[in-house]
């Protein structure tokens, strides 16, 4: 059977338990490196979360040293300049601080003259800083909210236990976004808020799938059956795997038409904001589900006395070390049944064959 019907069957045999230590030291790394670079070079905030002052026009194939130049007469201070590419054209944008003594008419016909364009081609836009500080404010407590509410839920649910769990995937893909951005330099605009959020959903989601086959399956855990939690995990994280997959793809694909076709084809850059976050979000919450979520919980729950004692039952029983988490797990619930040739069904069950030795017969005696 091929490894597509036996993904679509649910009967993949993949060993996540057995690999779960590595998948966590490489998200470390990414995860520390993302913060190097956080606390080196910080995030690039817009200008809606800084507040100040921004001009925009076509470039005209100027370069930001000669712009620089060209206005530092003009009180702007240590302003950020930035080419961007919109619709096949190249674009400057200027930004500098509120507290700027520049004249913002005399800034936008010097920016017209050194590009050579029209004075009607500069775009001019002003945030306030209490305007930036209070973006700042409601994007954290919706974050804050958001995971609060999640908590709640998967604890009523399921249990506190899968709630942190859901937790840490989420805090994961969390540090692996803003790394990115970090690494990237890319500009953090009220359009990558609401996209982390969003990614937020789709991790949640991916985690309740497979959570919810675990509680339906944490039946097997027995000692008698040979089957671990550890076991189990890998049985649902298999069962539901195609699913799973299922959901990411389905989400990447127009995902990436809105960043291939609207950001770096039409040049529209609040697509690009949106749609490089949820791209990254989702690839880093599928994994995470998998790979961080589910392992955190088989661990957190094997220490329970109940788990821990069919763990140390197998083994005992085995004479050895307990099998390893992620051997494969076939379960049968029920007896097998065969269909009779007249078309009704019929349990089979094999009956031992005798295995003793008749003794031979006496012999007569004579006479």
């Amino acid at each position: 059977m091929g490894l597509g019907r036996r993904l679509y069957d649910g009967d993949t045999r993949f060993r996540f338990m057995r690999v779960w230590k590595r998948a966590a030291v490489a998200s470390a790394l990414v995860i520390l490196v993302g913060l190097a670079s956080l606390g080196i070079r910080g995030l690039n905030l817009g200008i809606d979360f800084e507040g100040g002052v921004s001009w925009e026009l076509p470039s005209g194939g100027v370069g930001v040293e000669e712009i620089r130049d060209g206005i530092e007469d003009l009180g702007l201070g240590d302003a950020t300049i930035q080419t961007l590419t919109a619709g096949g054209e190249e674009r400057v944008r200027v930004r500098a601080e509120t507290d700027a003594t520049a004249d913002d008419a005399a800034v936008s016909d010097r920016l017209a003259e050194i590009t050579g364009s029209s004075r009607d081609d500069v775009s001019f836009n002003e945030v306030g800083p209490s305007w930036g500080q209070e973006i700042t404010d409601k994007a954290v407590r919706a974050l804050v909210v958001f995971l609060v509410l999640i908590t709640v839920y998967v604890s009523l649910r399921f249990e506190f236990k899968m709630a942190l769990a859901i937790l840490v995937g989420l805090l994961h893909d969390l540090l692996v976004t803003v790394g990115v951005y970090s690494v990237s330099g890319l500009e953090v605009t009220p359009a990558t808020v609401v996209s982390i959020l969003t990614i937020l959903g789709y991790s949640i989601y991916d985690g309740i799938v497979v959570f919810d086959k675990v509680d339906e399956n944490t039946r097997l855990v027995s000692s008698t059956k040979g089957i671990t939690y550890s076991d189990m995990m890998d049985l649902s994280l298999n069962q539901t795997l195609m699913r799973s997959l299922n959901t990411t793809i389905v989400a990447v694909i127009p995902i990436a038409s809105l960043l291939i076709i609207g950001s770096l084809v039409l040049g529209a850059t609040t697509l690009q904001e949106f749609a490089f976050a949820l791209l990254v979000g989702l690839l880093s919450g599928a994994y995470s589900s998998l790979f961080i979520a589910s392992p955190l919980l088989a661990v957190l729950k094997e220490r329970e006395p109940r788990y821990a004692d069919v763990r140390r039952r197998i083994t005992a029983r085995t004479g050895a070390r307990t099998p390893a988490p992620a051997d494969p797990v076939d379960v049968v619930d029920e007896p097998t049944a065969a269909a009779s040739p007249t078309g009704t069904t019929t349990t089979t069950t094999t009956t031992p064959r005798p295995t003793g030795v008749i003794p031979p017969r006496p012999r007569k005696k004579r006479r």
